[in-house]
């Protein structure tokens, strides 16, 4: 699979997010061009500051795999990791990420700060800016229909 199809799917799983009234970020964990982990963001509904998609879709993955080194993996995410899921990333071994939009208020591998280039024992390879208009408008979408109806109660 392209690096499209399977951001695809990750935005599939941000509209799981969306669905639910929580912030739409979606990821999915792939071995070999096969999705072995999935996540969304639920961090509301779950009321839980770990519920971000990208740990979500690594824990699903190493349940999937039956381990946590997930050196032979690549993670797809719809919004640039938080230093949060930056370190997930790193402690994982993934090997690559692909990101759709940067995040300019707390993207931690390109936007505010890139944790990948300090000297940590893992430096995945990024790709970045892949569907970023399609996954923007997804954030956008959200932010605007929560102000709307913010304003009308």
């Amino acid at each position: 699979m392209k690096d499209e199809e399977l951001m695809r799917l990750a935005i599939n799983e941000a509209q799981k997010a969306y669905d639910i009234d929580e912030v739409p970020i979606g990821s999915v964990v792939v071995k070999d061009g096969i999705v072995v982990g999935r996540g969304y963001n639920r961090r509301e509904t779950g009321k839980n500051a770990l519920f971000h998609a990208e740990l979500a879709a690594i824990n699903d993955a190493c349940r999937n795999l039956g381990g946590w080194r997930l050196w032979q993996c690549e993670l797809f995410v719809t919004l640039e990791p938080c230093p949060m899921c930056a370190g997930a990333i790193i402690n994982s071994r993934i090997k690559r990420v692909v990101y759709g939009c940067e995040d300019p208020k707390a993207g931690s591998v390109k936007s505010v700060i890139d944790l990948f280039e300090l000297p940590y024992n893992h430096k995945p390879e990024v790709t970045g800016g892949i569907l970023a208009d399609e996954c923007s408008a997804l954030l956008s979408d959200f932010f605007r229909e929560l102000r709307r109806k913010k304003n009308n109660s």
